[in-house]
């Protein structure tokens, strides 16, 4: 197959990979099963969830650094071993072992999504570098597709065998798909230059500039949003008055919408700008709290779909965004270094939902929503020397 004939089939590898990595988002769907089958408390479940996303941030970074040096399908393939690998661990797992538990599956399979999701981004960037909101739209709408199926997957699976017999099966899904997708990650040929080098900054040049900290610092802000309640979102969903049978269609909505948040902001943005969606990213992610505060019944359900429509669209178009400020030569390690943000977050996050009630929880998500948004406000563009 021509090299130049391989951009769709890198946006499906990249798809099929995303889909089994959007475990953030769909962790309320794991809480209460992980509990019961482990013994955890609610807060060691919760802690679970915490190490996972602040190790998918620090492994965006080391991921990133990985592609750079060795190409996208050797990243890809390390990020494979290291998720699948992750929840073969966990079926292993004694009960009431929390440490284990975060060392054995919570890092390597937050690492593991995390180094393919620079290596899938950056290459869709490279093959439509005149589309790149575009195509990263379509490689990451999988990953808000995420949600519905390990929900499926879990109350199937987990409901008939159990917790640990649907984490190594999870692995094994894992292991075929997400391996058969990174073995066809490969960077576009070289263009012929015929004038002077494409422009940007490598991620050390990066890290010196305003734009990398507020950008980062934005990124991290736009997490407490759903992060603060999506570990616990089945149980706020009941409390509300959402029948308990209908509760985990919370998650099904909400990667729904995560789904189209991913697929159209980035397309939006390739046509409006950047900065413009972002400012309607982080303006949703407010109001959306401020309605998710008092929302009741099914409205729960719609107002948790706004947040996550947002927070996906807004990551979904973060990617592009450093791109264009940053330049492309080095775009898969940049925006690891920028999704460092996301480890912050986390640890807001978990924070505050041990600290907060409920109430608190939802006034912290709006002042954090609006806090990003004076971050992107500060951006401004960056001068290559």
């Amino acid at each position: 197959m021509p090299k130049q004939n391989r951009g769709p089939y890198i946006l499906a590898a990249g798809a099929a990979a995303q889909l089994l990595t959007g475990i953030p988002a769909a962790w309320g769907v794991f809480q209460q099963p992980v509990m019961q089958g482990y013994g955890f408390s609610r807060g060691q479940a919760m802690l679970a969830f915490a190490v996972l996303v602040a190790a998918y941030g620090v492994g965006c970074a080391a991921g990133g650094l990985l592609q750079d040096a060795r190409g996208p399908r050797f990243a890809g393939l390390w990020g494979t071993a290291l998720l699948a690998d992750g929840f073969f661990a966990a079926a292993l797992v004694p009960p009431a072992n929390a440490a284990l538990f975060l060392v054995a599956y919570s890092v390597p399979a937050g690492l593991g999504s995390a180094f393919l999701a620079p290596a899938v981004l950056a290459c869709a960037q490279k093959w439509y570098q005149d589309k790149k909101g575009w195509a990263t739209g379509v490689a990451g709408v999988a990953m808000g597709l995420s949600g519905a199926f390990f929900t499926v997957f879990v109350k199937g699976v987990g409901g008939a065998w159990g917790i640990r017999v649907c984490f190594a099966a999870l692995g094994a899904v894992m292991f075929a798909v997400c391996g058969a997708g990174a073995l066809i990650l490969q960077d576009p040929p070289p263009k012929v230059q015929s004038g002077p080098p494409q422009p940007g900054l490598d991620y050390k040049q990066m890290l010196r500039t305003p734009q990398y900290k507020l950008c980062a610092a934005a990124v991290a802000l736009s997490a407490p949003a759903v992060l603060l309640f999506s570990p616990e979102i089945f149980k706020i969903a009941a409390e509300r008055g959402l029948p308990e049978s209908a509760a985990p269609y919370s998650i099904v909505l909400g990667s729904a919408a995560s789904a189209a948040g991913r697929m159209l902001l980035p397309a939006v943005s390739d046509r409006l700008g950047r900065k413009p969606v972002l400012y309607a990213v982080y303006l949703g992610l407010a109001a959306g709290s401020a309605w998710f505060a008092f929302a009741g019944q099914w409205w729960v359900l719609a107002a948790y779909a706004v947040l996550t429509f947002f927070y996906s669209g807004g990551a979904a178009v973060q990617p592009s965004f450093n791109t264009d400020l940053f330049g492309l030569p080095h775009a898969g390690v940049n925006y690891g270094f920028i999704a460092l943000g996301m480890s912050g977050g986390s640890i807001v996050s978990y924070i505050g939902a041990q600290a907060l009630p409920l109430a608190a929880r939802h006034w912290l998500a709006g002042i954090c929503a609006a806090a990003g948004l004076i971050c992107v406000s500060l951006v401004k563009p960056v001068e290559n020397s």
